[in-house]
């Protein structure tokens, strides 16, 4: 019996056609899946929706939630869920499902190109091929495959922007990978189950990304507050390290912490987690309630702060969640 897959697709480059204004999605699900081989469709019972029909760079919070909803609301009838999708934001939504759906039991596995699949020279194919094969494979999980690699959604971060190999998996190693012997399936890699799968998809949008800079202005943080962000994450430097000398970063956590903002310091280094206990400057932040991003990637700290927000504003609870993984996105 062939894998039973769905489809799901929401536009991005791998759906795109050249218009006066610039490449925009143009393909539906039909129509890309017409591009394929027919060999690869004779290997799979494909059901094709279209959910979506947008650029990546417009697909936010609200458009996750129609997302994850397709798919668990799709779950029990599918051995595996392809979602085709652009570039440019999909390591945010392979992280945010992560989340949002944590316990699936079946593989959602995200997708594109950075070549339209009406191209003569696309990657598109390819792409699709190594998703397919990753939702036939009955493996659990959220994952972005690219470039023959298959990544652990969470773990995933877009790091070129025209190369085929566009995504890497940060401080964690590959979920599988295609080579002569075909899809390889990297055990230690996958994340143990994490119960049942209930849908969880409430988020809060109020959480700011700073990346820090020698010299910014404390003041920020009274702006951020003013503005009612209820959580921030900082990409600090090294290890870790916040300046407090003229400009007190130190001080200002304190009173944004005190309001009943949370934050989340994670390094701007892409590889090797933050580590606070090692320097003056990380302990001092430590000291007045910064929560540790540990080897979290950006992309993951960032949706995993406004999930477990829209789960729950007790503080206590909060901390839990965001110092403990969830879905493989820690170490």
């Amino acid at each position: 019996m062939r894998p039973h897959i769905l489809l799901l697709t929401t536009g991005g480059t791998i759906a795109s056609l050249p218009t006066a204004e610039g490449l925009a999605p143009g393909l539906d699900g039909e129509a890309l899946a017409g591009l394929l081989p027919q060999g690869i469709m004779d290997c799979y019972d494909i059901t094709i929706r279209d959910i979506l029909h947008l650029d990546s760079s417009n697909i936010q919070p609200e458009e996750w939630q129609t997302i994850a909803r397709h798919v668990f609301e799709n779950r029990m009838e599918y051995s595996g869920i392809v979602i085709t999708h652009g570039t440019d934001t999909m390591a945010y939504t392979a992280s945010v499902l992560s989340f949002m759906l944590r316990g699936i039991s079946i593989p959602v596995v995200l997708t594109g190109a950075q070549l339209p699949m009406a191209h003569p020279l696309s990657d598109g194919m390819e792409n699709l091929r190594t998703a397919l094969a990753m939702a036939a494979s009955g493996v659990p999980g959220v994952f972005l495959a690219f470039d023959r690699k298959v990544i652990l959604g969470c773990r995933a971060v877009k790091t070129r922007t025209t190369d085929f190999d566009a995504f890497e998996s940060v401080n964690w190693p590959l979920a599988a990978n295609v080579d002569g012997k075909g899809l390889q399936i990297h055990r230690e890699a996958i994340p143990a189950p994490a119960g049942a799968c209930a849908l969880r998809d409430k988020l809060c949008d109020k959480v700011f990304l700073i990346k820090l800079t020698p010299g910014l202005d404390p003041e920020i943080f009274d702006m951020l507050l003013q503005m009612h962000y209820r959580g921030i994450v900082i990409e600090a430097f090294g290890a870790g390290g916040l300046h407090f000398v003229r400009r007190d970063l130190i001080a200002k956590l304190q009173a944004a912490a005190r309001a009943g903002m949370t934050v989340v310091v994670c390094s701007q280094c892409l590889y090797e987690p933050s580590d606070f206990s090692v320097y003056e400057v990380g302990q001092r932040a430590l000291a007045q309630g910064v929560i540790q991003g540990r080897d979290m990637t950006t992309e993951a700290a960032v949706t995993k702060l406004m999930w477990v927000l829209g789960q729950t504003g007790d503080p206590e609870i909060i901390r839990d969640y965001m110092e403990r993984s969830l879905a493989g996105e820690m170490a």
